[in-house]
């Protein structure tokens, strides 16, 4: 009895196949597929551990207690090559200027600053000498430095780009510096001199003025938030005569338009029709669209100049690394800024391992803590979330952000729009638009958002850190 084989059929040895090989096999099985995969898709921690406020009217009003504190901005330059000079305009954020509308005689103080550019580690300012300058840190990295209780320094602050020290001066002529100005990092600043701001002022009445009216406004009594205080007393006895107060709110607070984000997805019918097994198209098609649209709603949450946590936190709640790489120490800082209640911190991935770096190199090893199933990092018990969302720029810098959340803790929350028709799911619709003359089934698809940091301390941002070393 003779073996047949098929004579064209072999093996990968080159023997003549015995069987079916898998290669024709396949054409008779069905195979299994996943659903389409998303390489864009993130955590997106951010949108989920956002406290979310449903906003029926499309906006959302923030009422706060009237604040008294003014001068707290920062200030801009215009740069040309190396040559750099204050924008006069911006003078008007210096305290005893704040509200002076004389366009000349900015021009003419501005014209007055003299750049100087000062080396790491060089004193600009020495404490006990005469406050006779003004200065406006133009680039680079300032410390300001008092000498502590047994005679070392002792960093009590530090200034970057836009802040300004030492206005004091054009107030109190005998005054002197009660702190060091020593450059961290090579340093461009500007300097006026108390006399030029004398010499400008004695040719202008207007500015004379000014002066005069800013320093003959009574000392309102505040806060350390810059709020009127609550008159009350406490520990008397008797019947002493107890004063009255009242609560001030802002005139004018600031309202959270609801943003919008949107896109027409669009599938033809004939593709919905014979290509619907064993999965729906138009189901796989929407749920990308969808996860790519949370996408963009989360990068606006934090970049969007308008309502974005990058853009609106407050001056005042904004510090700086004290050498660039995010150290233990500036973690500890940015903690204090949000002291109150801090909830969760936000920072890129490439952050988070340079927060890794720098304990290492100290030989300190932070905690985790379990989040919903997840082990993620911490510090001081705080956990610490990845979003690539925050900006690295060329100069391998970036933020790193620390939220206090919820309405009840007066924090950082999110806002959006419930029960919009054809809602797909919270605060995203899904509207169908009908099918054009080519055959195509068109989508609205519209997610509404916002978020608001319902007091300045909710929110508090590291700037420039450096991350890549």
């Amino acid at each position: 009895m003779t073996t047949s084989v098929n004579p064209t059929s072999t093996a990968e040895d080159g023997q003549p196949q015995l069987s079916l090989g898998t290669a024709a096999a396949r054409n008779l099985a069905t195979t299994t597929k996943s659903v389409p995969q998303m390489q864009g898709i993130t955590s997106r921690w951010l949108l989920r551990l956002l406290p979310w406020v449903n906003v029926p009217g499309g906006s959302y009003r923030v009422n706060r207690r009237l604040s008294y504190r003014v001068g707290d901005g920062r200030i801009e330059f215009a740069t040309t090559g190396t040559a750099v000079q204050v924008i006069p305009p911006e003078l008007g954020e210096l305290p005893l200027l704040r509200g002076f509308s004389g366009g000349e005689v900015l021009h003419a103080l501005a014209d007055r600053f003299v750049q100087r550019d000062y080396a790491a580690g060089e004193v600009i300012a020495e404490a006990g000498r005469p406050a006779d300058h003004v200065y406006l840190i133009a680039h680079g990295k300032v410390t300001q430095l008092v000498t502590g209780k047994y005679g070392e320094p002792t960093v009590v602050g530090v200034l970057a780009g836009g802040d300004h020290s030492g206005d004091q001066a054009l107030r109190a002529p005998d005054g002197t510096w009660d702190h060091t100005l020593k450059a961290v990092t090579p340093c461009t600043v500007l300097a006026l001199r108390r006399q030029d701001f004398e010499e400008v002022a004695e040719g202008s009445p207007e500015l004379r003025s000014h002066v005069e009216r800013r320093a003959g406004i009574p000392h309102q009594r505040q806060n350390e938030h810059g709020e009127a205080d609550i008159g009350m007393a406490s520990g008397h006895t008797g019947e002493p005569e107890i004063d009255g107060t009242f609560v001030d709110y802002e005139l004018a607070p600031r309202e959270y338009e609801l943003s919008v984000a949107q896109t027409v997805l669009r599938v033809h019918s004939r593709v919905a029709d014979l290509y619907n097994d064993p999965m729906n198209q138009v189901e796989q098609q929407l749920r990308l669209t969808i996860e790519a649209l949370r996408e963009r709603q989360e990068h606006e949450l934090v970049n969007n100049r308008e309502f974005g946590l990058l853009h609106n936190a407050d001056l005042r709640q904004r510090i700086q690394t004290r050498t660039g790489p995010p150290t233990p120490d500036d973690l500890d800082e940015l903690l204090a800024t949000v002291w109150k209640k801090p909830g969760l911190i936000l920072a890129h991935p490439k952050a988070i391992a340079a927060i890794g770096r720098e304990c290492n190199r100290r030989g300190v090893y932070p905690d985790s803590t379990d989040h919903q199933g997840h082990s993620v990092p911490a510090w001081r018990g705080v956990p610490i979330f990845p979003c690539d969302k925050i900006p690295v720029t060329k100069a391998r810098t970036s933020s790193i952000l620390v939220l206090r959340t919820g309405e009840a803790d007066q924090g950082v929350i999110g806002l959006h729009r419930t029960g919009i028709e054809d809602e797909y799911q919270p605060g995203l619709s899904v509207r169908f638009m009908g099918i054009n003359e080519k055959a195509i089934i068109s989508y609205l698809v519209s997610a509404y958002y916002s978020a608001a940091a319902l007091v300045p301390d909710a929110l508090g941002i590291l700037e420039d850190v450096e991350i890549g070393n």
